[in-house]
């Protein structure tokens, strides 16, 4: 039997899975990734500790595989993160920019300022925000004394950590990253489907430095620094967001699902670019022989991080304790808490809002603090899901998925504030799935579309129970909440 190792590095951990030809999971490790915050606002990691995570967790992986025979490694990867490094030595020029760092929000501002918004979003299907990976490659390329003039004479590479990945599997004998990827770095023309030199030229960043954008199903090169899988394509490339949508078997327009995860990312099929009126980004959701498949994103910045970062004010071990600690009380006693840590996201984008808690009384506890970090996951969850179904329709489940999605009484609450039914597959793997179904399809382990849908994806439903009185009366709470921690008035755009 032909198997598929998929590699799933995400903002926390890298995990390694190995799947056979009926997508079922035989093996899997995980190795943790650190996370620096060096300044308030910034976040960032080193691109060896995400390289060694890589290699540590593929070593734990096959050590328990057994001498599966491997047809194809797939890769798919925490988005708009981006990274700088030697073209000659392969070697970090800096640190690798998290998704989640806010140190260009002045740099965005100024882009705003200047009237670019309209342009950027045609072009790019995103608004400006310190999120996507231009501002922060920008960033990298100034803060070097000789980055701009080293990137010009191609000393450089630059990338997302799909290509950082794929670069140092092939031994730098591949710098190139998938049309998901791309569509998240605010460089990509999603009408051209190419690097746009207008973009390039606006952040300055030289066409040089940049990968070769490949459709996210096919060959990207073969494994050389990896022993046990020298000669082993790399078939399939795609941001885990991505791969999550694709795992879920949500191949055409009319399904949702959500990722819960450090942050969450709403998504759901279009045909074809959209521009929202609610705050949402268009996206490519993967690309395969066939062409683009796209879809309409939604981005929450901080969702299971706020459950963590409650678990440090109330004093709970980790995020799953004080996930424990929530479920001791019935509900919050009245208490929100808007985890505007870094800013809002979707479908608000506003970066100056911060971090608010309000309704404490005289009998609020920790265990209602700590109800409040999980419920504010699904509040931002419907947020968008809103959203979502005023651009593009209403769905009649939300598909879910990611860490935070094994907690039964978040997603039955989820359930309850949508009042719609909430699906969580059994596998809690859906990014590395994904990858490695758009793998096997490249390699023929799969035929096509249809087989993939055939295969067994057990899941479980939650049902709303609550009524729509209570719920109207809880959402109505929150939103006065986030009014409450916003700096920035509702866009007349329709932004909320």
């Amino acid at each position: 039997m032909r198997h598929v190792l998929a590699i799933d590095q995400g903002t926390t951990n890298t995990k390694v899975v190995l799947f056979d030809e009926h997508a079922a999971a035989v093996a899997q490790a995980s190795r943790p990734v650190a996370i620096d915050f060096p300044q308030a606002g910034w976040v960032e990691q080193d691109p060896l500790a995400i390289w060694s995570s890589v290699e540590g967790a593929v070593g734990d992986c096959l050590a328990s595989a057994k001498r599966a025979d491997i047809a194809a490694v797939a890769v798919s990867n925490q988005r708009e993160t981006v990274l700088l490094w030697d073209r000659s030595t392969g070697m970090p020029a800096g640190p690798a920019i998290v998704w989640q760092c806010r140190r260009t929000s002045a740099f965005c501002d100024a882009l705003r300022a200047r009237g670019l918004e309209p342009r950027l979003a045609s072009a790019t299907g995103l608004t400006i925000d310190p999120l996507f990976s231009a501002s922060k490659l920008h960033w990298l390329l100034a803060a070097r004394p000789d980055g701009v003039t080293r990137a010009h004479a191609g000393e450089l590479c630059a990338g997302t950590v799909d290509s950082w990945i794929i670069w140092r599997l092939t031994g730098g004998a591949v710098h190139a990253c998938d049309a998901s990827n791309a569509s998240r770095t605010q460089l990509f023309n999603l009408h051209t489907a190419s690097w746009d030199s207008d973009l390039l030229s606006l952040f300055s960043v030289p066409a040089a430095i940049l990968p070769a954008i490949r459709a996210s199903s096919g060959t990207f090169g073969e494994v050389s620094t990896i022993r046990a899988l020298a000669g082993v394509p790399i078939a399939a490339a795609i941001g885990d967001s991505h791969a999550a949508l694709f795992g879920h078997a949500a191949f055409t327009p009319g399904q949702i699902k959500a990722t819960y995860g450090t942050g969450s990312s709403l998504m759901t099929p279009i045909s074809a670019p959209l521009r929202s009126g609610h705050g949402l980004s268009t996206t490519v959701a993967w690309s395969r022989d066939c062409g683009l498949q796209y879809a309409l994103e939604g981005n929450i910045t901080v969702t299971g991080s706020a459950v963590a970062w409650i678990a440090q004010i109330v004093g709970a071990r980790s995020a799953s304790d004080a996930a424990q600690l929530a479920a001791s009380v019935d509900d919050t006693g009245g208490v929100y808490f808007v985890p505007a840590l870094a800013g809002l996201g979707a479908p608000y984008w506003d970066a100056d809002a911060r971090g608010l808690v309000s309704g404490l009384s005289r009998g609020t506890t920790a265990a209602h603090l700590a109800r409040a970090g999980v419920e504010s996951i699904a509040y931002q969850i419907r947020d968008v899901f809103d959203a979502m179904c005023e651009d593009a329709g209403a769905p009649s489940a939300l598909l879910a998925d990611g860490g935070a999605s094994r907690n039964d009484a978040l997603l039955q609450f989820q359930a309850d504030i949508l009042g719609v039914p909430v699906v969580r597959p059994v596998s809690a793997d859906l990014s590395a799935l994904g990858a490695a179904w758009l793998a096997g399809l490249s390699v023929g382990i799969w035929r096509d579309l249809d087989a993939l849908s055939a295969l067994p994806r057990p899941a479980t439903r939650f049902e709303p129970r609550m009524s729509e009185k209570r719920r109207d009366r809880l959402y109505g709470g929150w939103r006065e909440a986030v009014s409450r921690a916003r700096t920035t008035p509702a866009r007349q755009d329709g932004t909320r």
